[in-house]
């Protein structure tokens, strides 16, 4: 036993070995620090040796912090590929609003007579008051009669509410030459810039959940809002700058404020064009769509956004080419009121709904020559609502291909739907619901059998 205790007394305590790591991600990790202690005890002493070694610099720690304030963390794997280009030019496109502020500004402080003898207090105020109050209100209807529909179209709408922006400086920049028009002309620039509060907001918001890939959506938008400071500091100072030396020089002013919008318009192009929507709204739903019933293959989320359009459907000369594809899914009608059709268009409705295509399914479809009308059964689920529009599409692309379009139609969804909504999946699109706009207007149609007539 004394002898044991002896051995014991005599053998050194096991080194150990503590490593200290610095990073905001597994996957991104510098070791920083390494200490190593060893104790040996032997009669009569005990005797310790402890040792360290630091890496790396106090610069470079404080770099670190620097840029985790901007940048979410885990980058680059907490966030999509298209996270950085998008920022990028969406910085470049916010300096530049942030500097043609200050001009427009100016120009509208004078427009209400800050700075003249003859101006009142009370006038301005008023002028004021009616500038913010137009404001207010038109993002109320806006958003009235818009707000379903800026996630299902996020670029776009992106892009309108930037150019909505710049419509409204370009209208206090002109207050001052129409005097006699002021308060209509600075009520319609602040309803431009309304309207471009509810869109940027409701995009930003879809577009933070498009970026995040960690459940990180509230960091992105936080580091969102650091990047926009920064890019809103350096566009105040810079704006300052270009104030002071256009000042009292109108045909400077106008150069400016015009090569910096048409730059503006340029950056938001761009910063959409870099989009990758992984989401299924009406459009890529209809070129996966047209695609996989030529090929049978199915399109990545990458290869989609070079394909769909950005501008408004009414801009059509500068819209994307997609003129390989049919645009299908504007001649589709998603939730369609039954009490609008004609006394014809319901009883061939009633046929389809007693007819063996929709005894399983939870929606109805009519062709007609303006398009196909989509009545959604008021039960149906998320997934009844994407395969309503699919089976639609299916339709449209039949039309006049097919003389039984309705029966090929549902023989086609019957063969590859199930098959088709995996490789989706499998291709990186999100298929758990459709964007599109809130279906108001559903239906239930109840099948009687004839014993029960009879009775």
């Amino acid at each position: 036993m004394g002898r044991e205790d002896g051995d014991e007394s005599d053998s050194p305590f096991p080194s150990m070995i503590l490593e200290e790591w610095w990073g905001n991600s597994p996957a991104k990790l510098s070791k920083t620090a390494i200490y190593t202690t060893t104790t040996a005890r032997s009669a009569p002493s005990t005797s310790s040796v402890f040792t360290s070694r630091r890496f790396g610099s106090r610069w470079s720690s404080i770099r670190s912090k620097i840029i985790g304030a901007f940048l979410p963390e885990g980058f680059p794997e907490s966030v999509t590929q298209d996270y950085i280009p998008f920022q990028m030019w969406d910085s470049l496109q916010g300096l530049s609003t942030y500097i043609r502020s200050m001009l427009s500004t100016q120009a509208l402080l004078s427009a209400i007579g800050v700075g003249e003898k003859s101006a009142t207090v009370i006038g301005a105020t008023f002028q004021w008051f009616l500038r913010d109050f137009t404001g207010m209100l038109g993002g109320i209807l806006f958003t009235f009669y818009q707000g379903s529909n800026l996630d299902s179209n996020a670029k776009m709408w992106r892009l309108v509410a930037d150019f909505m922006n710049d419509l409204g400086m370009l209208m206090d920049l002109i207050s001052p030459l129409f005097p006699s028009a002021l308060v209509p002309i600075v009520c319609l620039g602040s309803l431009s810039r309304s309207f471009t509060g509810v869109a940027s907001g409701a995009t930003r918001a879809a577009l933070t959940q498009h970026f995040s890939l960690e459940n990180n959506a509230a960091d992105i938008s936080a580091k969102e809002g650091s990047q926009e400071t920064l890019a809103t500091m350096v566009g105040m100072a810079l704006g300052m700058f270009i104030a002071q030396i256009t000042r009292g020089n109108p045909v400077l002013i106008w150069t400016c404020f015009l090569c910096l919008t048409a730059f503006h318009i340029y950056a938001n192009y761009k910063a959409v064009c870099c989009l990758s929507l992984r989401t299924l709204n009406s459009e890529r739903s209809s070129l996966l769509l047209q695609h996989f019933m030529k090929t049978d293959e199915v399109l990545s989320p990458n290869y989609v956004s070079t394909m769909e359009h950005v501008f408004p459907p009414w801009i059509s000369l500068l819209s994307s080419n997609t003129t390989k594809y049919k645009l299908l899914h504007r001649t589709i009608y998603l939730g369609v009121r039954v009490s609008s059709l004609k006394d014809s268009d319901m009883m061939e409705l009633w046929r389809l709904a007693n007819s063996q295509y929709y005894v399983k399914e939870r929606y109805l479809l009519l062709e007609r020559k303006t398009g196909v009308f989509v009545f959604v059964h008021k039960d149906s689920t998320p997934a009844d609502t994407l395969r309503s529009f699919f089976h639609a599409l299916v339709i449209a692309n039949m039309t006049g291909k097919a003389e039984s379009f309705y029966k090929q139609s549902q023989e086609w969804m019957d063969e590859h739907y199930q098959s088709f909504i995996p490789r989706l999946r499998s291709s990186g699109w999100k298929t758990e619901r459709l964007l599109s706009p809130a279906i108001i207007w559903r239906a239930n149609w109840v099948h009687i059998s004839s014993d029960n007539k009879q009775d």
